[in-house]
């Protein structure tokens, strides 16, 4: 019934380092195995690093090259299997916008809410450790 997710790596994309820390520790706590970037490039350079990664949380607004919402249709175009979760405070995401099986969840999130959709994303698709 319950799930291993020690298996199951995410990779945290928030430029504001008091998020991420809580972001991460919340994930962690979860179960999975965290990894963390400030912004896309670095969340980039993880990637190409490590096949492993199997999901991104990122937030929209960054600095850098790249948003959140750049970002998540990147991955989605180079790594077709990662899934995608999109959190943000300041901006609405419009239909469409996303790249297809990405999730988006407003700020502040609760973080039982953030916990059940990445479980959820993870068990739904039959996808085990």
């Amino acid at each position: 019934m319950g799930h291993d997710f020690t298996s199951m790596k995410i990779l945290v994309v928030e430029d504001e380092p008091l998020i991420r820390l809580g972001l991460v520790s919340v994930i962690e706590e979860a179960g999975f195995v965290v990894l963390e970037a400030p912004n896309a490039d670095a969340a980039i350079r993880l990637l190409e690093a490590d096949s492993t990664i199997r999901m991104v949380v990122t937030d929209v607004d960054m600095p850098g090259s790249m948003d959140g919402i750049k970002l998540a249709h990147y991955v989605r175009n180079k790594w077709p299997p990662i899934k995608l979760v999109v959190i943000s405070g300041k901006v609405g995401v419009k239909p469409g916008e996303l790249p297809e099986g990405a999730r988006f969840m407003g700020k502040p999130y609760q973080e039982t809410a953030l916990i059940g959709l990445l479980q959820t994303m993870f068990s739904a698709d039959g996808d085990r450790p």
